[in-house]
């Protein structure tokens, strides 16, 4: 007996109904296209973590992750970033301003150029949606810019 899948009536209807049903899937989403494809609507091109990325041994926000509401993260990083086991935390807009302010806490031993581990909440309740940055920023306490250190991690705010 031969195993013919067009040759079956039934087969064959199944395959048509199939296609109807992702043809009219694939209208609804092209029709609501701030649903179903947000990221697409912002034309926004590709964009990846920026500054001393070498330092960031581990966190827990990957690079364009949606985010929303209050949301706990923590990581790892490397070298001198802490003053008094805190390290400064902002949120940018797509322009890189400064949305909001916040920090972070040391878990491990602060005063080392081994890596420490730190966390911390941020609430992105009320803040503009769409692209922006998650900025990890040295605790520099003495103003001085030459002292700066950062690393942004591309996030989108739903």
């Amino acid at each position: 007996m031969q195993n013919n899948f067009f040759g079956s009536k039934l087969n064959s209807v199944l395959l048509l109904i199939l296609i109807v049903l992702m043809i009219f899937a694939l209208r609804i989403m092209l029709k609501d296209k701030a649903t179903y494809l947000p990221v697409l609507e912002q034309n926004v091109p590709a964009r990846v973590t920026e500054g001393k990325t070498a330092d960031l041994v581990s966190f827990s926000i990957l690079p364009n992750t949606e985010v929303s509401g209050i949301l706990s993260y923590r990581g790892s990083i490397k070298g001198a970033w802490f003053f008094e086991a805190n390290i400064q935390i902002n949120i940018l807009d797509a322009n890189k301003n400064v949305i909001k302010a916040s920090n972070a806490v040391a878990k491990t031993e602060w005063m080392t150029v081994e890596p420490v581990e730190f966390e911390g909440n941020i609430d992105f309740t009320g803040l503009t949606k769409g692209p922006a940055y998650f900025e990890i920023h040295n605790d520099n306490p003495s103003g001085l810019p030459e002292n700066d250190k950062f690393i942004q991690i591309p996030i989108i705010i739903k």
